[in-house]
């Protein structure tokens, strides 16, 4: 039984795709695998440039399967032809391949089968090639932590205007080259210096005072002194795809005492993660250990007033293609070469939030840190 496994998407936006072929297209493409040997169809758009930069060992033309005279040149008929042409008799499939291809396939006399996990679970574990690409890709997102860290020290604390954040003692809105300093604002600067450099910016986030205890809140208005802003970066080198993944929690102006043992904790719950981390460690046990640490600390999780308050998310995630991608934090035991991030955090509405977040390479005997930037709350 002659048997392929198959892939049709655009790796512009498939991880699986771009591991398999390392070449950008920006619409779908037909992939399969014979047992060693990968096969790719292109448009004649792409083609010549697939040619000479994909990493597939035969590249074939839609042409070739059908040809111009052949009315039907739809996605279906071109699988069709590829099972009849290369007599394939079971082909597997990834879980998310289009539904109408699959039932193209088995019309062609093809049986289908759905991968059961990943197509490819090599990518868990990194490459020396690839924590480069990632690596790279952190620095990008620490040229954006410093740019945010450079306006934030420019900018300058006033008392906010009647009706819009309070009056007299109310919240002091910072100000950046005579206007209001807004999360879109400094968000703007961040993600202009990462592109710049050649990254492309994913959903910044920029979260002050209350906005900052919903973690994927991306932030919105004006930002105020004396009030934790997290900033959270994870962008994507242009030219491999891979993500970097950096926060920091600071404040312009002076921290309540508060809020400074809010942050020390989250800092040493953090350092204490980074000591505990390294192949055979179990992700699950050093979460649940963190989150007693936190509520031992006065910072229980919890649900208050219908919302959730204290440490409500993951201890850290993979990434890699994608931001966030397989094994999780908490998946079991770490091995060598996982890359993971390290992002504790603390919520507590009326007080605000805290996230810390380093990205590391783990080792037999502990971690490498692929971020090389300080820690500290007050700017």
């Amino acid at each position: 039984m002659k048997k392929a496994r198959m892939m049709y998407a655009a790796s512009d936006a498939d991880a699986d795709l771009l591991y398999a072929m390392r070449f950008f297209v920006p619409d779908p493409v037909l992939w399969w695998q014979e047992g060693k040997a990968t096969n790719a169809v292109f448009s004649i758009l792409e083609v010549d440039r697939a040619r000479k930069t994909a990493k597939v060992d035969r590249v074939w033309t839609f042409e070739e399967f059908l040809p111009k005279g052949v009315k039907d040149r739809s996605a279906e008929a071109l699988v069709s032809s590829v099972v009849a042409k290369r007599k394939l008799k079971q082909v597997e499939v990834p879980r998310h391949f289009p539904i109408s291809l699959a039932r193209a396939l088995e019309a062609a006399g093809a049986e289908v089968k759905v991968a059961k996990s990943s197509f490819f679970p090599q990518r868990e574990l990194k490459e020396d090639e690839e924590v480069a690409k990632i690596h790279q890709a952190q620095k990008l997102a620490q040229a954006g932590m410093e740019r945010a860290w450079e306006v934030l020290r420019a900018s300058a604390p006033a008392k906010a205007p009647k009706g819009k954040a309070g009056t007299g003692s109310g919240p002091r809105i910072l100000q950046w080259e005579g206007e209001d300093l807004t999360s879109e604002r400094l968000r703007g600067e961040i993600d202009a210096a990462i592109i710049k450099r050649g990254g492309l910016p994913a959903g910044t986030i920029v979260a002050c005072a209350d906005q900052a205890c919903d973690p994927h809140e991306r932030g919105s208005g004006p930002l105020f002194a004396d009030s934790a802003i997290i900033l959270d970066i994870f962008p994507r080198f242009q030219s491999t795809g891979y993500y970097g993944d950096l926060t920091r929690t600071v404040v312009r102006g002076k921290a309540s005492p508060e809020l400074h043992k809010l942050y020390n904790t989250v800092k040493e719950g953090k350092a204490w993660v980074m000591s505990q981390t390294k192949a055979n460690a179990d992700g699950k046990k050093l979460h649940e250990a963190l989150t007693k640490r936190f509520t031992d600390a006065g910072f229980p999780t919890e649900q208050r007033d219908g919302r959730w308050v204290g440490f409500f998310h993951g201890t850290g995630h993979s990434l890699g293609l994608e931001i966030h991608e397989a094994p999780r934090f908490s998946a079991g035991k770490f091995k060598a070469g996982h890359i993971m991030t390290i992002e504790p955090g603390l919520y507590f509405p009326g007080l605000g939030g805290v996230r810390i977040e380093d990205l590391v390479l783990i080792e037999e005997s502990g971690v490498r840190n692929l971020t090389d930037l300080p820690e500290f709350l007050e700017l």
